[in-house]
């Protein structure tokens, strides 16, 4: 059943009143736009949020402390998030699982599962199992720009691995995305409107540049704690940054676990066990979902570069490539 059929409301159609007292009062002084796939979003330290979302953002910021050996994989929406989790995962549990395996835990849980989202999954009301309390290293992902993570984020030795992608793919795959979430007569439907919308930074987790730049000035000035990949450049030398994120987080390969690229090395095993064409074919990822009521087989479209290419207007191509190169001047990056 898809979410437009499903017999009640996803809980981004939520009823505000039903919110919790603190996130009511803090949301009635926020600017709001209309939302894509919900009735509005609201402004909150510079980026946009949902209102279910919202009050378990103001949550995780309240109650949520990250130890020095965490880690985070963060991302602007549809930049590679499901895939860069998947490679993460496997890479820091490659000796309890070993990517060759039947039996690796990618091959019947989606990858949200396995690393569960700072801001939805630190529930208070234990809807999943809630992760602010283990005693040993935690994987999790979160669509926080930096700003916005909590305060232990920031002061802690925490890493964080971060993924963005071309401006033009990004708002391509959110607009479809969007769609396959918002039920009928809801939100945006126009692909002209959701662009001008985005292009204005009324997105969730937007805007996007703000976002993307909050990362990438961290990994200057901390080169150690946060690791800058684009999507584009993973897809085109997989085995090579698999090998530069085990080096960020502490696990490089060893020359036992043999050379990448040589087809049969555990680099080049987990390649292909997280690879698009295998992940989006595993029956988890084809009819499972999550606790939102989230279908996991959205999370899959195509994952090709260009193809913005098929919808976008070159006029639309070059408001986006513009915007960009005025954000981004003097901080030495191009996407």
């Amino acid at each position: 059943m898809s979410n437009s059929e499903s017999s009640s409301p996803p809980p981004w159609i939520v009823n505000e009143d039903e919110l919790p007292e603190e996130s009511r009062l803090v949301l009635s002084s926020l600017p709001r736009e209309k939302g894509w796939a919900e009735p509005y979003l609201y402004q909150y330290q510079g980026f946009w949020h949902p209102a279910w979302q919202f009050h378990l953002v103001l949550d995780c910021q309240k109650n949520f402390r990250l130890q020095d050996f965490d880690v985070l994989v963060a991302s602007y929406p549809k930049c590679g998030t499901t895939w860069l989790k998947s490679l993460v995962f496997s890479i820091l549990n490659r000796h309890r699982f070993p990517p060759s395996g039947n039996n690796h835990p990618l091959v019947s849980k989606n990858s949200h599962e396995l690393v569960p989202c700072l801001e939805l999954d630190v529930d208070p009301n234990n809807r999943i199992p809630n992760i602010s309390s283990p005693d040993q290293m935690r994987l999790i992902s979160t669509h926080l720009p930096y700003v916005s993570l909590p305060k232990s984020a920031l002061e802690s030795e925490s890493k964080i691995v971060y993924i963005c992608r071309n401006q033009k793919d990004t708002f391509l795959s959110l607009w479809h995305y969007m769609n396959k979430l918002r039920l009928p007569d809801t939100g945006i439907k126009g692909l002209e409107e959701a662009f001008n919308r985005f292009y204005k930074g009324a997105s969730v987790f937007g805007p996007f540049w703000d976002h993307v730049l909050s990362y990438w000035k961290e990994s200057l000035k901390r080169p150690n704690k946060v690791l800058f990949l684009k999507y584009e450049e993973i897809r085109a030398q997989t085995e090579f940054h698999v090998c530069r994120i085990a080096e960020f987080l502490g696990c490089p390969f060893s020359p036992a676990e043999g050379e990448a690229g040589s087809g049969s090395g555990v680099v080049d095993e987990i390649v292909r066990l997280c690879c698009f064409e295998n992940l989006s074919n595993l029956e988890v990822n084809k009819s499972g979902k999550e606790w939102t009521g989230m279908e996991f087989n959205v999370l899959f479209r195509r994952a090709q570069v260009d193809d913005w290419k098929n919808y976008l207007t070159p006029e639309m191509a070059d408001q986006l490539d513009h915007i960009t190169a005025g954000k981004f001047h003097g901080f030495g990056l191009e996407l």
